[in-house]
C-alpha cells in the first residue's frame, strides 16, 4: 500500500490545485526523491517548483505536494512582534531565534523597516534592505522548502519608512479629483516601496465614508462610490501597472476595508454597520466591485466591523460567494491586524481562536496578520478533522501565486545602494498635490495676496507644526506653514510674524494613547500673545483645525480617536473671536482629519480654505496658493455637516430624506464637490448626443466651459444622474463621471460623458444590476449643489 501511494504522488500533485483561474488544467510529472511520504529532507535544485519554466499552477502543485501540514500553516502566517525576539539588540537578524519563531517559513514578514515600533523612525532604506536579504537567505537556505517571505508594509499616504516621501492623506488626495496625479503619487511610492524590499502595500482605502465622528475618515477617498471607485483604481494602477505581471518598482496593493467600515454605529471606529444589503451592495462594495473589475488587484482586506450581524472576518458571503464566485476575483484576502482573534474576543462568534481560525479560512481570509496568533491552531484543526485540508490548501495556493508572480523564488535579494528615498522630483510633485487638494470655501475678493502687505500674522495652532496625519513615519522633512510663507517672503518687503495663539491638544502621539487636553488659562495667555503679534499686521493667515490626535484610528480601549462632536477643539473659537475684533482680514486654513463645524471662522474670515493634510511640502504648497503661484484646485470630497446633529449629510440620499428640521437648515453646510477658484467659469447648458437611448446602448452629454475671468484655473466638470421613476428607490442623484480641466482666461473647452450602463445600471428589486426603462435627468456643473448644476432629460426605452 505505501508503495502505491508512493507510485500516485506525481498524479496527486498534479490534481491538487489552487492558486490559478484553473488549477491543477497543467499536469507535469512531480519530481519526489525525498523519501516515501515525499516530505522529509530538502528537495533537489530540479524540483518543479523551482522552475521558473514550469506553469506557476504547476509549481503551486507541485510545493503543495510537499508541504507538510505545519508548512503549509506557516504560508497563512506572518510575523510583527515577534520580530523583536528574532532581532539582536541592535536590531540585525538572529538565525537561532528565527529556527524557533518560524522553523516552517513564514508567508509575510510585517513592517520591516520597524525596528523598535510606533514612532520609531525604523530603519532606513539601505538598512531595510540589508535586514529584508538577512531574512530571506535564511528562508531559502535554511528551511526545508526555501520559501522566501512576502514583506508588507503601510503605504497610506507615501510609504511609512524613513526619509520616503509623504504627501496627503487620502481625503486630500480625493478633493484633488485628478485621476493623473493620483496615479502618479501611488507610483512614486511604489518605486520607493520595492526599492526596500517590499512586496505588499496595505492600501488603498477604498471605505466610503458616511459619518464624520469617524476618526479614520482621512484614511478614505471621501462620501461617494464613485469617487472612491475612481481614485482607488489610479492608486491601485500606480502600485501595480496596468497589467497582471509584476515589473521592477510595483508593488501588490491591498484594497480596504471590505466593508461597510465607513458608516459605523455611533461614529465608532469598528462598530456595526448598520445598513442593508442594498445598500451594502450599491455604496460600500462598489468602489471594490469597479476595481475588481477593472484591475489584477492582489489583495483585499476584510473589515472589523460585523454587517447583519456577521463580521465580515467570518462572512463567507461576502468573501467568498460575492468577491469570488460572482466578481471572479482571483487574488489573496487578508485578514486586518489582529481580525481573526477579534471573532473570540471582541464579535463572541467563536468560543476560542482555534474556532475562530476554522471560521475566517472558511470564509475567505487566506493569511492572518500581523502575527501568528489564531492561525497556528489550524495544523491541529487540519490533524483532528475540524478544518478540511484544502480549505487550507487553497489559502495557501494563494500566497504562494505572489510569491511565484513577484520572482522571489528566482530574485529573493535587492542590492541596499539601489534603495529609494525622497528626491526633489518627488517634492515637486507633493507641492503639486498639495496645492490641488486646498478647496476654497469663501474668497472675498482677498486672495490671492497682492504684493502691498507690509506684515503678515501666521497665528494659530496649525501655523507652525509637523502636520502628517496617521500612518506616517518620518519624511525627509516636513514644511510648516510659517516656514513656507517665510520661504517665499524671504528677501522681499514682507515681514512674517508668528504666534501659536492656542492649543488643539498638548503635544503627544499618533501612536500613542494619551490625549491631553489644554488648559484654558494657559491658552488664554497665548490668545492675548497672539492678539498683541497680530495687532500691527495687514492681515492674518489663521491655521487652526485638528491634528493627528483629535481624529485617528482607535483601534483599542484606551486609543481613542473617534468623536461625537464636530466643534473645534478647545478655544480656537474664542480665539477666532478675538483676532476678529482686530478688524483685520483673517485667511483661515482648516486643517485635520475630518469635516468640522467652521460656520464661526468662516463668518469672520474673508477666504477659507479645507486643507485636511496636505503633505510634507505643506507650507509650499499653501504659499504657492495664496500668493497665486498656483490655483486653487480642490473639491470637497466629503460635505461639511452644520453640526454632528445634521449627520448623515452627505449628498446621495433617498428622496424621503433631509425633509427639514425646526429652527435649522437640513442641508450640509457645504456639499461633496463644491470648491471655489480664483477665476470664473461659465458652463453651457448639457446637450445629448441622443434624447433616447436603449437599454444596451451609450449615449454622451456635453457641455462647454469657459474661463470668464483673468486668471488660469481648474474646474472639475461633474456629471450627476437622477432614475425620476424606478422599481426601487434612488438616491437624488448620483456622481457618474468628472473631469478636471485647466483652462486660460478666455479658452474654452467641451467636456463629455458617456451615458450607458455604467452609468445608468442599478441594483434592481430582484438584487441585479439592471438598467431600467424610463426618463432619466442628466445633470451636468461644477458641485452637486443644485444650483451649480443644470439639466437635461435622457430617456432610456
Amino acid at each position: 500500500m505505501r508503495l502505491l501511494l508512493f507510485l500516485m504522488l506525481p498524479f496527486l500533485a498534479a490534481i491538487d490545485g489552487c492558486g490559478d483561474d484553473n488549477p491543477g488544467s497543467e499536469t507535469t510529472p512531480t519530481e519526489v526523491s525525498e523519501g516515501p511520504s515525499g516530505k522529509t529532507g530538502k528537495p533537489s535544485e530540479s524540483a518543479s517548483y523551482r522552475d521558473p519554466a514550469v506553469s506557476v499552477t504547476n509549481r503551486i502543485n507541485d510545493l503543495l505536494a510537499r508541504m507538510t501540514v505545519e508548512e503549509k500553516v506557516a504560508q497563512v502566517t506572518a510575523v510583527w512582534n515577534d520580530k523583536r525576539r528574532m532581532d539582536n539588540e541592535d536590531f540585525s537578524f538572529n538565525p537561532d531565534s528565527a529556527r524557533t519563531l518560524m522553523p516552517h517559513g513564514i508567508g509575510h514578514i510585517t513592517r520591516p523597516s520597524e525596528t523598535s515600533g510606533g514612532a520609531d523612525a525604523g530603519r532606513t532604506g539601505a538598512e531595510e534592505v540589508a535586514y529584508v536579504n538577512t531574512i530571506q537567505r535564511w528562508l531559502v537556505e535554511e528551511t526545508r522548502l526555501g520559501i522566501p517571505a512576502l514583506m508588507h508594509e503601510e503605504s497610506l499616504h507615501g510609504l511609512a519608512a524613513k526619509h520616503a516621501t509623504s504627501w496627503g492623506q487620502p481625503i486630500s488626495v480625493a478633493a484633488t479629483f485628478n485621476r493623473r496625479l493620483t496615479r502618479e503619487l501611488y507610483a512614486m511610492a511604489a518605486r520607493q516601496a520595492a526599492s526596500r524590499g517590499a512586496h505588499v502595500v496595505l492600501t488603498p482605502v477604498v471605505d466610503v465614508a458616511r459619518d464624520p465622528r469617524w476618526g479614520r475618515v482621512e484614511e478614505t477617498l471621501g462620501e461617494d462610490p464613485y469617487l472612491a471607485g475612481q481614485i482607488g483604481l489610479q492608486a491601485v494602477l500606480g502600485f501595480q501597472g496596468d497589467d497582471d505581471k509584476w515589473d521592477e518598482g510595483e508593488v501588490f496593493a491591498t484594497l480596504k476595508h471590505m466593508a461597510g467600515h465607513g458608516e459605523p454605529e455611533g461614529g465608532n471606529n469598528i462598530a456595526p454597520a448598520n445598513i442593508s444589503e442594498r445598500t451594502l451592495r450599491e455604496v460600500f462594495l462598489q468602489p471594490f466591485r469597479y476595481i475588481v473589475k477593472n484591475t489584477e488587484v492582489r489583495n483585499i482586506m476584510a473589515s472589523y466591523n460585523e454587517v447583519n450581524g456577521i463580521p465580515s472576518h467570518a462572512n463567507k458571503w461576502m468573501l467568498t460567494d460575492l468577491l469570488r464566485d460572482e466578481w471572479g476575483y482571483k487574488g489573496a484576502v487578508v485578514s486586518d491586524y489582529y481580525g481573526v482573534k477579534e471573532l473570540t474576543d471582541r464579535h463572541a462568534v467563536a468560543p476560542d481562536w482555534k474556532a475562530a481560525a476554522i471560521t475566517a479560512i472558511s470564509a475567505g481570509v487566506d493569511i492572518e496578520l500581523p502575527d501568528r496568533e489564531a492561525y497556528p491552531s489550524l495544523v491541529a484543526s487540519v490533524k483532528d478533522g475540524s478544518l478540511p485540508v484544502e480549505v487550507l490548501d487553497q489559502a495557501v495556493g494563494r500566497i504562494l501565486k505572489q510569491k511565484f508572480d513577484r520572482g522571489l523564488f528566482e530574485n529573493p535579494y535587492l542590492d541596499p545602494a539601489k534603495a529609494l528615498d525622497n528626491t526633489p522630483e518627488d517634492d515637486r510633485l507633493v507641492r503639486k498635490a498639495g496645492a490641488e487638494g486646498m478647496i476654497l470655501l469663501k474668497n472675498d475678493s482677498i486672495l490671492p495676496l497682492g504684493s502691498t502687505f507690509e506684515t503678515i500674522a501666521v497665528i494659530g495652532p496649525n501655523a507652525d507644526k509637523v502636520l502628517l496625519g496617521g500612518y506616517s513615519n518620518e519624511p525627509a522633512h516636513f514644511i510648516t506653514v510659517r516656514q513656507g510663507l517665510e520661504a517665499h517672503f524671504d528677501g522681499s518687503q514682507t515681514n512674517v510674524v508668528y504666534s501659536e495663539g492656542v492649543r488643539v491638544t498638548e503635544p503627544g502621539s499618533w501612536y500613542k494613547d494619551p490625549v491631553i487636553a489644554v488648559g484654558e488659562e494657559e491658552d488664554r495667555l497665548r490668545i492675548t500673545a497672539a492678539v498683541k503679534a497680530a495687532r500691527d499686521a495687514d492681515i492674518i493667515v489663521l491655521a487652526l483645525g485638528g491634528n493627528e490626535l483629535t481624529s485617528r484610528e482607535a483601534w483599542a480601549e484606551g486609543h481613542w480617536g473617534d468623536r461625537p462632536s464636530l466643534e473645534l477643539v478647545g478655544l480656537q473659537n474664542e480665539l477666532v473671536d478675538e483676532l476678529a475684533k482686530l478688524g483685520k482680514p483673517i485667511v483661515s486654513l482648516v486643517f485635520g482629519g475630518r469635516p468640522l463645524n467652521i460656520s464661526n471662522v468662516v463668518e469672520k474670515s474673508a477666504a477659507v480654505f479645507q486643507c485636511f493634510y496636505l503633505g510634507q511640502e505643506t507650507g509650499h504648497s499653501v504659499a504657492d496658493v495664496l500668493a497665486g503661484q498656483s490655483y486653487p484646485g480642490g473639491k470637497l470630497p466629503i460635505s461639511i455637516p452644520r453640526s454632528a446633529g445634521h449627520i448623515p449629510a452627505y449628498y446621495n440620499y433617498k428622496p424621503t430624506a433631509r425633509r427639514g428640521y425646526l429652527f435649522d437648515d437640513v442641508n450640509a453646510a457645504w456639499p461633496f464637490g463644491f470648491g471655489l477658484s480664483y477665476t470664473t467659469f461659465e458652463v453651457s447648458a448639457p446637450t445629448l448626443a441622443a434624447p433616447e437611448i436603449g437599454t444596451k446602448e451609450t449615449g454622451k452629454v456635453s457641455v462647454t466651459v469657459t474661463n470668464t475671468g483673468d486668471r488660469t484655473g481648474s474646474e472639475v466638470i461633474q456629471l450627476y444622474i437622477r432614475d425620476r421613476f424606478s422599481t426601487v428607490t434612488r438616491p437624488v442623484k448620483e456622481l457618474k463621471g468628472f473631469e478636471k480641466i485647466l483652462l486660460a482666461p478666455g479658452e474654452s473647452k467641451v467636456v463629455s460623458f458617456d451615458l450607458g450602463p455604467e452609468q445608468l445600471e442599478y441594483l434592481g428589486p430582484e438584487m441585479k444590476w439592471i438598467v431600467e426603462p424610463g426618463d432619466f435627468d442628466i445633470m451636468v456643473g461644477t458641485s452637486s449643489r443644485k444650483e451649480d448644476l443644470q439639466a437635461v432629460a435622457l430617456r432610456v426605452r
